[in-house]
């Protein structure tokens, strides 16, 4: 990471700036006070030592030893002029070029003024090159002085080189405190930068294992000031962020699992028609409406049109709508609602309910009405004529006799229905009651074909039975299954053609139990009727059409009669080959020999 880019870099560079610019101003004020105060200390040195002289001057008269006693008073730095009049001056020993100096003083009008006018000066300006041809900057102080009647001068004059000298030294010292106090800032700076960046450092890297999902880190807290605040608040802060995602992936698990777990379809779309979820009847749904349209599936993740139609209906009513659609024979309703973003619809949820199941028990009732209502308009016109007939004292006696048994015959034929209805209902309401009984399966089902032989013979119907354990017994409701059977046997033989044959076979297997198989070489059902043959009163075709003596309840009937033995019955059969139905009744008590 670069220096500069860093909050420890930019700490340094604000507080090196910072010190850098303070000492700047220091030093320039420093220096400054530094030039100011020696210069009004050697004017105020200058203009005492000149008031000196001048009364020096006046107590004696002889020159020579004024300017001596004068010498001893000024040191080696001051140096004094004294002019007496316009061509008598005396310069003191130290000055190395005093006519140049006499010269300097007599042509400048600032100084010469003070011969002329008699007034005090002081003045720093640039001074005569001395023997070594530099010339320096220094003060002259000029003070008026009266000798032997004459207007004169002294002029006392100090080079400010000494000062210079004092300023430099000053600055360099000024210089080298700067530069420790720079590095020393720097030092105080990374000092104090590093105990505010280290936990900075700490909290980014904890930063970054949260980004990736560990709520469990930590800061540790190494300060008790704001940044060690922070660090506690990071802390919450990771630990209310852990606590609010468990909450919230629970309500996200505990959602999934409604949905998955629900009968009806959900999907939830935009208002663009992304579908954003969906449960499995919705993908079931989804996979019926891309069939149907001939999309391939996984390649159209858009929302069915249907779906939206009825989104724009909502959107437009601000209402749920509802609709109907049928896809791959199966009927769902839908329901769609919107979802609203604040005050605006940003997309809505489809609730899809397949009523597959529904219209087909809703078929199956109607169908049911109507096969009852026919089933006992025959008989109950029949029985409606003859009465009439009977009571109208129409035909001769014999007449009467056979009316009075057609009547005889249909009522019976009606009670038999009616019977049939009541077993069926009480069959799949659960009231039916089996009387267990240990069966020699091989004698029983000869003594059922048995009953059919007569039957057998007039159609000219080989019967025959295959036992695979004729030693064998079962435990089964005799009374029960031989109804089953009977049903089957007798259904068989109205089937099949003259020299056919009807073939009952038993066969068993140690996980399934009894298996009964009763074949016929018949005309067949249709494949497309075979789903539909254990329903109340269906017929196939004409081939497979009842006389008067069926109710058409006898398959029902036996398919409950099984269910309640814990078994099944299924059916195959081959148009103009045969059917074969195959009963299986799973072993409850071991067989006994």
């Amino acid at each position: 990471m670069i220096l500069w880019r860093s909050v420890v870099g930019k700490l340094w560079v604000t507080i090196l700036l910072l010190v850098s610019f303070v000492l700047f101003i220091l030093t320039v004020l420093l220096l400054e006070f530094f030039q100011n105060y020696h210069k009004n200390e050697i004017e105020q040195q200058l203009s005492a030592t000149a008031s000196r002289i001048v009364t020096i001057l006046h107590q004696h008269e002889d020159m020579d030893t004024a300017l001596k006693i004068s010498s001893e008073l000024m040191g080696k730095a001051t140096k004094v002029i004294v002019i007496e009049d316009k061509t008598h001056d005396f310069a003191s020993e130290n000055i190395s070029r005093p006519s140049a100096m006499i010269s300097f003083i007599r042509n400048n009008p600032q100084l010469s003024n003070v011969i002329k006018d008699q007034k005090r000066i002081n003045q720093q300006m640039e001074l005569p090159a001395s023997t070594d041809g530099r010339s320096s900057t220094g003060i002259i102080v000029g003070v008026p002085v009266t000798l032997n009647g004459e207007k004169g001068a002294v002029f006392l004059f100090q080079s400010l080189e000494a000062m210079e000298a004092t300023v430099r030294s000053t600055t360099k010292f000024i210089w080298l405190a700067a530069g420790v106090a720079a590095i020393l800032t720097t030092i105080f700076a990374f000092f104090l930068s590093t105990r505010i960046t280290a936990p900075l450092r700490k909290m980014r890297e904890a930063a970054f294992e949260v980004a990736r999902g560990k709520f469990d880190t930590k800061v540790p807290i190494l300060t008790h000031d704001e940044i060690g605040e922070l660090a506690t608040a990071f802390n919450q802060m990771g630990k209310q962020l852990k606590f609010n995602l468990n909450a919230l992936s629970q309500e996200k698990e505990s959602l999934a699992s409604i949905l998955s777990s629900m009968a009806d379809g959900v999907i939830t779309f935009n208002r663009d028609g992304t579908i954003l979820t969906s449960n499995p009847p919705a993908e079931r749904f989804l996979q019926y409406w891309y069939k149907e349209k001939g999309f391939i599936q996984g390649s159209h993740e858009a929302v069915p049109s249907v779906l939206m139609n009825l989104f724009e209906q909502s959107e437009e009513f601000e209402s749920e709508q509802v609709g109907e659609i049928a896809l791959q024979n199966h009927y769902w309703v839908l329901i769609v609602s919107p979802l609203y973003n604040n005050k605006s619809i940003r997309g809505a949820v489809a609730v899809l309910r397949d009523m597959t199941e529904e219209r087909s028990l809703e078929k199956l009732r109607k169908d049911f009405i109507a096969n009852v209502s026919h089933e006992l308009r025959t008989p109950i016109a029949m029985l409606q004529g003859y009465s009439e007939a009977i009571i109208d004292d129409i035909g001769t006696e014999e007449d009467k006799k056979e009316m009075a048994q057609v009547i005889y015959e249909e009522s019976l034929r009606m009670g038999r229905l009616v019977n049939d209805l009541l077993d069926l209902a009480r069959m799949e309401a659960g009231h039916i009651s089996l009387n267990y009984e240990k069966v020699h399966i091989s004698s029983y089902l000869k003594r059922v074909a048995h009953k059919f032989q007569g039957l057998a013979k007039e159609k000219n119907i080989s019967i025959t039975v295959d036992i695979t354990e004729t030693e064998s017994e079962y435990s089964f409701d005799p009374d029960k299954i031989e109804q089953v059977l009977t049903n089957l046997i007798d259904n068989a033989i109205r089937h099949t053609p003259e020299g056919g044959s009807v073939k009952i076979v038993q066969s068993s297997n140690a996980n399934k139990g009894l298996l009964i198989k009763v074949q016929d070489s018949g005309s067949g059902i249709p494949k497309e009727d075979l789903p539909f043959v254990f329903e109340r009163f269906y017929k196939a075709d004409k081939a497979r059409t009842r006389g008067r003596s069926g109710t058409g309840l006898g398959l029902a009937i036996a398919q409950n009669i099984i269910r309640s033995h814990d078994g099944n019955i299924t059916v195959t059969s081959e148009l103009g080959k045969g059917t074969t139905f195959y009963i299986n009744i799973p072993r409850k008590m071991q067989e006994i020999s």
